[in-house]
C-alpha cells in the first residue's frame, strides 16, 4: 500500500518550520534566519521514501496584525490548509502559548483538526513541553503531539512515520528524484534573501526583497551569470545592505554565490546590487508576486 498526501506545515513565526522542513525532506527547502517570519510563500519540499510520499507547504509564520503585508501572509496559512491533506502544525516548545497561538489552533479545528502536532525546540532549557501539549489537546481534542528538536534532529523519523500513517492511500505525485518543484529563480532569490537578512540581522530584514534579473548560461555552457537586485524602502537601508566601502554586499555575494553553486553544474557568476522601491509592501500586484498569491 503507497500512501501519499499534500501536508502543510504552519505555525507561529520563528517556531522552526522551515527547520523541520529541510529536516524531513534532508535537502535545503526552505531559508532558515533567526528573524521571525523569513517565509513569505507557500514553499514545496518533496518527500519520497518507502511508505510512499509527502509533499510539504512550507507557510509564512502565523502572525496577527492588520498590516496589509501580513495579512497576506495570513491568508496563504488559511489557503494552504484549505488545500492540503492535513496540517504539521508546529509548537515553539520555549514559548508558552499566547493569543496567536489560540487563533492558529482555532484555525486548524475549523479545519476539521485534520492535523499531526510536533512540539519544537525540546532540546532549549527554557522549553515547557508539557505546557505546550497541554494546550494543544485541549485546543485541538484530535491532537497527539509528538515531542521534537529540528535543529538536533531529535524524534524526526518518528514525526516521518506519523505523517506517513496519516496520508491516505494514493500514488505519487512527483518523480522519486525531486525535493522541490520550485523554479531556478526563486531559489536563488531566496538564497540570497537568506544571505542578506543573516548579514545585516535586525537593521532591514523585513523591508527587502530580490529581483533576478537575468540568469544566463555563458561560456561555452560552463559558467551561469546571474544578475540580481536587493531591493529595499528607503536610502538608508540602502546604505546598510552596501556597508562601508561596500563590504557588506560583498561578502552578501560570497555567500550567496557559494550556496548557488552547489544547486548548478556551472561555476556561477553573480552580479549583484541594491536598489530602492519606495514603499514596496504597499504595493499590492507586488506582495501578491512575492507571496506567490497573484
Amino acid at each position: 500500500m503507497t500512501r501519499a498526501a499534500f501536508v502543510a506545515i504552519v505555525g507561529r513565526p520563528s517556531s522552526g518550520k522551515s527547520t523541520l522542513l529541510n529536516a524531513l525532506c534532508e535537502q535545503k527547502i526552505s531559508i532558515v534566519s533567526p528573524v521571525p517570519q523569513t517565509t513569505r510563500n507557500k514553499v514545496r519540499g518533496v518527500l519520497t521514501a518507502p511508505p510512499g510520499q509527502l509533499v510539504f507547504i512550507d507557510t509564512p509564520g502565523f502572525h496577527h496584525s492588520d498590516r496589509k503585508f501580513n495579512l497576506h501572509l495570513k491568508d496563504l496559512v488559511s489557503s494552504a490548509l484549505a488545500e492540503t491533506d492535513f496540517a504539521l502544525y508546529v509548537l515553539d516548545a520555549s514559548r508558552p502559548p499566547a493569543t496567536e497561538e489560540e487563533e492558529l489552533a482555532k484555525i486548524i479545528a475549523e479545519h476539521g483538526g485534520r492535523v499531526v502536532v510536533a512540539v519544537n525546540k525540546i532540546d532549549l532549557k527554557r522549553a515547557v513541553p508539557d505546557v505546550v501539549e497541554q494546550f494543544v489537546m485541549g485546543a485541538i481534542p484530535t491532537a497527539h503531539p509528538f515531542r521534537i528538536s529540528a535543529l538536533a534532529g531529535t524524534g524526526v523519523d518518528r514525526l516521518k512515520e506519523a505523517l506517513f500513517e496519516a496520508a491516505p492511500e494514493g500514488e505519487p505525485m512527483y518523480p522519486a528524484d525531486i525535493y522541490t518543484d520550485q523554479e531556478p529563480n526563486f531559489r536563488v532569490a531566496e538564497i540570497i534573501r537568506e544571505k542578506a537578512i543573516l548579514l545585516t540581522r535586525q537593521e532591514v530584514p523585513h523591508a527587502l526583497f530580490v529581483d533576478i534579473a537575468d540568469m544566463e548560461v555563458h561560456a561555452e555552457g560552463t559558467t551561469l551569470w546571474i544578475r540580481a537586485f536587493i531591493m529595499v524602502e528607503r536610502e538608508s537601508q540602502k546604505g546598510i545592505v552596501v556597508g562601508k566601502g561596500g563590504e557588506k554586499i560583498r561578502d552578501i555575494r560570497v555567500a550567496s554565490q557559494k550556496e548557488i553553486a552547489r544547486l548548478f553544474p556551472y561555476s556561477v557568476h553573480l552580479d549583484l546590487r541594491v536598489k530602492v522601491a519606495a514603499n514596496w509592501r504597499a504595493n499590492d500586484k507586488l506582495v501578491r508576486r512575492l507571496t506567490g498569491s497573484e
